[in-house]
């Protein structure tokens, strides 16, 4: 009888291979110092796109979580097919409907505005399924009092629930943006003047591919550190209040 075996790779190849290049003589990083300015520049481009694109699509992606999770089948229906479609096809597809693809329907959106609107359609479905398991984990005994209290479905959900249910999200707020961060390099592809397209621009300027892309990375790693530490903050005063 055959049995398929697993081979395991020599990772001594793999070493002898890094131990052998030579980064002494082809790297030189004072070529994009100049540049530098620019970078900096294109990173704030970013921020800001990941910015409006999480704040609209946390204000999406919260109304389809609680629609998620309504009394109607068709509406929960709905918000579900809308999380299904959002988050079963590319963003760089969804980006390429609004900008490229809306302008044939007559709807017409400058780059900027269509790189935050294709992020933010697609953090909201991802955020949506967030915000229905955080509704879902508040205990139903806060339905229970809210019926007591003589409050409407609509005003329990706002009142006593949601509240309950942020708190309970922000870790996965949190780790959203920082994808989003990521993510937006896509804007690049409608020629938006974000972090990667201007890596890409000093890459073509100065022939320094390696030097180039490795400042690109540290300063997406940067922004995304900090705003790791920044939401870090953020967790621990909600949860001592």
């Amino acid at each position: 009888m055959n049995h398929d075996t697993f081979m395991i790779p020599d990772i001594s190849i793999i070493f002898d291979f890094f131990m052998n290049l030579d980064f002494s003589t082809n790297l030189d990083f004072s070529i994009i110092l100049p540049r530098l300015p620019l970078l900096l520049k294109a990173a704030v481009v970013t921020i800001e796109a990941s910015f409006f694109a999480v704040f609209f699509g946390t204000i999406l992606g919260i109304i389809i979580g609680a629609l998620r999770v309504a009394p109607d089948p068709f509406v929960r229906g709905v918000a579900a097919c809308y999380i299904y479609v959002i988050r079963g096809t590319p963003l760089l597809i969804q980006l390429f409907l609004i900008y490229f693809g809306l302008p044939s329907l007559g709807i017409y959106f400058t780059a900027f505005v269509s790189g935050v609107l294709g992020l933010s359609i697609n953090s909201s479905g991802y955020i949506g399924e967030i915000v229905r398991g955080g509704i879902e984990a508040v205990p139903k005994g806060q339905w229970e009092a809210g019926k007591v209290l003589g409050l409407s479905y609509e005003k329990t959900m706002q009142f006593i629930i949601l509240p309950q249910a942020l708190r309970n999200m922000l870790p996965a707020f949190g780790n959203e943006f920082v994808t989003l961060i990521k993510e937006s390099s896509l804007l690049s592809t409608l020629a938006i003047s974000e972090l990667t397209m201007v890596g890409q621009q000093v890459r073509s300027a100065t022939y320094a591919s390696f030097e180039t892309f490795i400042v690109v990375g540290l300063i997406y790693l940067i922004m995304t550190s900090v705003t790791s530490y920044l939401l870090r903050l953020v967790e621990k005063r909600w949860s001592v209040v």
